[in-house]
């Protein structure tokens, strides 16, 4: 097939909207992602009976199956059992968000990991109360490292949020697939959809690298 200017010039506004709403499942989903991960790896650090067990389990059987999996069985399975059917959206702010904190749980834990051995005596023998010794001490050391890291997990997201196509989330890619239904071309709205993908991904990544050399002159 030719390429159709007018075609691609009509899809751009719908791909767009598409596009933004890509950008939105990323940022909650990283935010979810971020804040949770750094709980997964506190409660693990804390070695709490049966709970930091429970936490470890979790993390490693989620890391162990595909994420479109875990979409299907929260929206499919998990809503309907609790009686409650949240939107298509919210569940995959959610699945990628529960996701991703799987991964970050464990970036987080090589943080704090790498925090010197002598700050954890300096806090000890100061007497500092526990939540003093992280909040001052532990997280802003071991947090600044990891943000390269990730980063890189949400640019994956970023790129994983057509996934949620199965369950009708209407991303960039659903919506390409929406505007090659209706006119039955397809090249120009998901070559268009390709190349918004790369117009996000690419400086992100650029931004990462940046953000990987300054934190290795700390």
């Amino acid at each position: 097939m030719n390429w159709d200017w007018e075609n691609a010039y009509e899809s751009l506004p719908l791909l767009l909207k598409g596009l933004l709403v890509t950008v939105e499942l990323t940022l909650l989903g990283s935010a979810v992602a971020y804040v949770l991960g750094l709980v997964f790896a506190l409660v693990r650090r804390a070695r709490i009976p049966v709970l930091s067990q429970a936490v470890f389990l979790f993390v490693e059987f989620v890391r162990s199956t595909p994420l479109l999996i875990q979409v299907f069985v929260i929206f499919y399975l998990l809503w309907p059992a609790l009686g409650v059917q949240p939107s298509a959206f919210l569940t995959g702010v959610i699945a990628l968000g529960i996701h991703y904190a799987t991964y970050t749980s464990e970036v987080y834990r090589a943080g704090i990991e790498a925090v010197p051995k002598g700050q954890w005596e300096a806090a000890t023998a100061l007497s500092l109360p526990r939540g003093r010794v992280w909040t001052g001490i532990i997280l802003p050391q071991a947090v600044p490292r990891v943000l390269p890291a990730l980063g890189n997990y949400t640019i994956s997201m970023f790129k994983e949020t057509p996934l949620l196509l199965a369950i009708g989330v209407l991303d960039v890619l659903n919506r390409a697939k929406e505007q090659g239904a209706e006119t039955f071309r397809v090249i120009e709205p998901y070559t268009l959809a390709g190349v918004l993908f790369l117009l996000v991904s690419l400086p992100a990544s650029v931004l990462v690298r940046r953000l990987e050399r300054r934190v290795g002159q700390l």
